[in-house]
């Protein structure tokens, strides 16, 4: 599958669209993983973000959801990144996957998690019983849109409303991302390509 979107550089942003692009670049995301730029050598975004420039105020609600989804939430690293990454495989997603298995890494995700979790067999793999529960729930927001009372009581008891509605946001929103690099065709950046998909 080719490329279905023009890379947009900076200098040929509308007003709009460099606002945007501003607060893509400039806020807490530049801080992001070790190795993972969000833009290329041009200043060209990678990933989603380059789509988001299409319909910049859009753009601008949906990145600011995302940047809320990964830095203002109750939930740990590790949780967001396992989720995150459950996620990239169910709907498989290159790129999230490209970017997320580094972020998983520096969260603290072994190697041996990171591949189950690319191999579609997360049950019990994380080290709590509360991680492995707050798995359970991204796995069955993907796979059964919905949480049995069993699942939902358990949830809230242990992890509480507060994060069950976080979780339900995360899935939501990575698979809104998902859709829509596969609808462009956006693939992770030349070399970096993700393996065994």
């Amino acid at each position: 599958m080719g490329k279905r979107l023009e890379r947009l550089t900076p200098e040929r942003l509308s007003a709009p669209q460099r606002t945007t692009y501003l607060a893509i670049t400039g806020g807490p995301r530049s801080d992001g993983p070790q190795g993972f730029r969000l833009t290329d050598h041009a200043g060209t975004l990678h990933g989603p973000f380059n789509a988001m420039l299409l319909s910049p105020r859009l753009g601008f609600a949906l990145q600011e959801l995302g940047s809320a989804v990964r830095y203002e939430t109750s939930l740990s690293g590790r949780v967001r990144e396992a989720a995150v990454l459950a996620v990239a495989t169910f709907h498989t997603c290159a790129f999230e996957r490209y970017a997320h298995e580094g972020t998983g890494a520096q969260a603290g995700l072994t190697t041996d998690e990171i591949t189950a979790l690319r191999q579609a067999a997360p049950n019990g793999i994380l080290r709590d019983s509360q991680e492995n529960l707050a798995l359970r729930v991204v796995v069955a927001l993907l796979h059964e849109r919905d949480l049995d009372d069993g699942l939902y009581t358990e949830a809230t008891e242990v992890l509480g409303e507060a994060a069950l509605f976080e979780l339900s946001t995360l899935v939501g929103y990575y698979s809104l991302l998902a859709l829509q690099m596969r609808v462009f065709r956006v693939q992770p950046p030349t070399g970096r390509a993700a393996t065994n998909w």
